[in-house]
């Protein structure tokens, strides 16, 4: 689907233009993702980088990385900056609907008028690499994806550009860049195969983001992983900043959200060189402790930057966190029944979104709709999930080669039952989304509540599958 003008870019440009980089080695789209210096190759994107210019060395930048939240945070401190009248670029994945959301300014993504030019300037320059005798072969998708952020941030001149990491840290392609700051915002296990089996060894690889005389800023709390964090520092020279030493935050969850919309709050405490910063009931347009966990993190940073001399005003900060509106984290999409689309996908954040849920959910009937990919802990989520609520419905989601199919994924829901003695779920699979959104049609009460998750990808597709049809017709709530 193209959303660019007729007259400056067809259908056709657009569909070849998102055709050239998909053709391109795409491990978003992989059952198996390779890692190692001998697949993410900086030197590779440094190659790419340098034929276009080096555009990266035009912009002022702040680098999230961390296994969780790292998009909330990016969007957090993007649109604090914004509202403080800074021209902010934000990069983030993978996106919900199309690519174009990766690279936002404004809040606005990219156009497709403006993605075919984009487009357009690298084919030359791919090609020539791609015949190029150098071992490592041409770019990859995820590593244009980025060369066209840092494109188009340098042409639109932005303030301020914040990258969040793709997978991993060190060998990232955005980790190019030499930042104003680094941000680490949480580390647990995922992506094991390529990141390592402890926490301690994904820590080391989310930390080569630290850049030697560029703070850091840490979300970190678990010992092991902290330890990594603050030794890198040390080796590097980086100034660190982190949670429960030198900042400190106080969630206020929020009632019956399902009843209303209802903004969360926390508040905010910090040692700073310049002197300690109190600020109470700061709204937060995200719900949950992990997001308020997220936005303590991500005002520690734009505190940082202010340090540095940047304008950003408490004004600002407040109203860029209570105004922000980021899918599918905790999204309440729809009310009678609630659906909340969430794109949790390991353990740590299924955690987070079952706590959530509890403490800010009244629905006394909850229905599960999951879906994951082949290469995550379905048993470990389920085992969290499985334990909230009442009914569950597993289906596999369109177009991705990864996902898990729905057959394999109830048994691992069988698997999971047998462990809980006291717990009676019902599991029906589903063919694909629209099986399990009609299937959900034929189940669900006004009062009830469904939540869609496991991945980016289910949380879209059941969010064209809302787009298309309610749950429960209008007509029939009024009665209700």
């Amino acid at each position: 689907m193209s959303h660019c003008h007729r007259e400056t870019c067809s259908d056709a440009d657009y569909h070849s233009a998102a055709n050239f980089l998909l053709d391109r080695i795409n491990y978003e789209r992989s059952c198996h993702i390779p890692y190692g210096a001998g697949v993410f190759k900086l030197d590779r994107m440094r190659q790419l980088l340098g034929r276009l210019g080096n555009p990266q060395r035009a912009l002022r930048i702040v680098h999230v990385a961390g296994t969780k939240g790292k998009g909330s945070t990016s969007a957090m401190i993007a649109a604090a900056l914004g509202a403080a009248g800074h021209q902010v670029g934000l990069f983030t994945s993978p996106h919900l609907f199309r690519l174009e959301e990766r690279i936002a300014i404004g809040g606005q993504p990219c156009s497709a008028t403006e993605l075919v030019s984009l487009v357009e300037k690298l084919r030359s320059v791919v090609a020539a690499m791609d015949r190029s005798p150098e071992p490592d072969g041409g770019p990859t998708y995820f590593e244009l994806v980025t060369a066209l952020a840092f494109m188009q941030f340098r042409n639109k001149q932005v303030d301020v550009a914040v990258l969040e990491v793709g997978l991993g840290g060190r060998l990232d392609s955005t980790n190019v860049c030499l930042p104003k700051v680094a941000v680490v915002t949480s580390i647990s296990h995922d992506h094991t195969r390529q990141l390592g089996d402890t926490l301690a060894e994904i820590a080391r690889e989310k930390a080569g983001i630290i850049k030697p005389g560029v703070p850091t800023i840490s979300g970190v709390k678990k010992i092991a992983p902290r330890e990594v964090i603050e030794q890198v520092c040390q080796d590097r020279g980086s100034r660190l900043y982190e949670v429960d030493r030198d900042y400190t935050f106080t969630y206020h969850p929020p009632r019956e959200v399902d009843q209303a919309p209802v903004l969360a709050r926390f508040d905010y405490s910090a040692q700073h060189p310049s002197g300690t910063t109190n600020w109470q009931d700061v709204s937060l347009g995200l719900l949950g402790h992990h997001q308020a966990a997220n936005a303590a993190l991500a005002l520690a940073t734009l505190l940082e930057l202010r340090e540095q001399g940047w304008s950003i005003s408490e004004d600002a900060i407040r109203r860029g966190f209570a105004n922000l509106q980021w899918p599918a984290r905790v999204e309440v999409i729809s009310r009678w029944p609630t659906v909340v689309l969430d794109a949790a996908h390991n353990i740590a954040s299924v955690e987070a979104l079952a706590r959530t849920l509890s403490e800010s959910f009244t629905a006394r009937r909850r229905v599960l709709v999951f879906a994951t990919a082949q290469d995550k802990d379905a048993v470990g989520m389920l085992g969290v999930l499985m334990e909230h609520f009442d009914e569950l419905l597993v289906t596999s989601y369109r177009d991705n080669p990864r996902a898990m199919p729905a057959e394999q994924l109830a048994e691992r829901a069988r698997e999971v039952l047998q462990r809980l003695p006291n717990k009676e779920t019902p599991v029906t699979l589903c063919n694909d989304p629209t099986d399990a959104w009609e299937q959900l049609r034929h189940m669900v009460d006004p009062t009830d509540l469904v939540c869609c998750t496991g991945s980016f990808f289910i949380a879209a597709d059941m969010r064209r599958e809302a787009e298309r049809c309610p749950l429960i017709e209008p007509a029939a709530r009024e009665t209700a």
